[in-house]
């Protein structure tokens, strides 16, 4: 639909025309964060219409990684509706992920973003219909995706290691955002880093009982 058109463009700030696809994804993923921060449950209905909307936008800018990363945000945002519901009726604590842990995901996140990375290279190759273009970025895009993945599940689930997950996906983002063109998004992400520093130590500060 041409509403929802990377070419539907709202209103300009600057010389940066900005589509209403992008305003949308933008401001519902702002709120999302920011609940996600104030550990409130609301980050994920919120979470969801910032994933439908990035889901549209990515598939017009050629990120194909990041476009299929939201079908699993959209079932991930369910689970962690559901699961903060029943954590809001027992207690609001949070998790610390342990050592062994951190090996497990690091080595989920090395292995998946060259698996990934190889496999979003040649996509269009394998399904020249749906992808017209060669992806962009295909490795930083893979990182970004896998790690995001990760970090989702660990905000789920309540643990304050999916905040330092989110820091770096933040810093790959906004180097691949700024390359690509979408800037108001490219910026929202440098709030996300924001936030997502915020969130670490106000998670750890909740962890520590404060």
């Amino acid at each position: 639909m041409e509403l929802f058109s990377t070419d539907f463009i709202v209103f300009r700030i600057g010389d940066y025309p900005l589509s209403l696809i992008e305003l949308i994804g933008t401001i519902s993923g702002l709120i999302s964060v920011y609940l996600a921060s104030k550990a409130n449950l609301y980050t994920w209905p919120t979470g969801i219409i910032n994933e439908i909307a990035f889901f549209i936008l990515f598939y017009q800018v050629h990120l194909y990684s990041d476009m299929l990363l939201q079908v699993y945000f959209l079932g991930i945002s369910i689970y962690g509706w559901v699961f903060w519901k029943e954590k809001v009726k027992e207690d609001e604590k949070v998790l610390l992920l342990k050592i062994y842990g951190w090996i497990i995901y690091s080595v989920i996140l090395l292995f998946g973003t060259i698996l990934l990375g190889f496999l979003m290279s040649q996509i269009h190759l394998y399904l020249p219909d749906i992808f017209i273009v060669p992806t962009t970025f295909p490795f930083s895009d893979a990182f970004t995706t896998v790690a995001s993945i990760l970090a989702l599940i660990l905000l789920a689930r309540k643990n304050v290691a999916s905040w330092v997950l989110w820091i770096l996906v933040d810093i790959v983002a906004i180097f691949i955002y700024f390359q690509k063109g979408i800037l108001f998004i490219a910026w929202e992400y440098v709030v996300f880093l924001m936030l997502a520093i915020i969130g670490l130590f106000k998670w750890i500060k909740v962890y520590n009982g404060g």
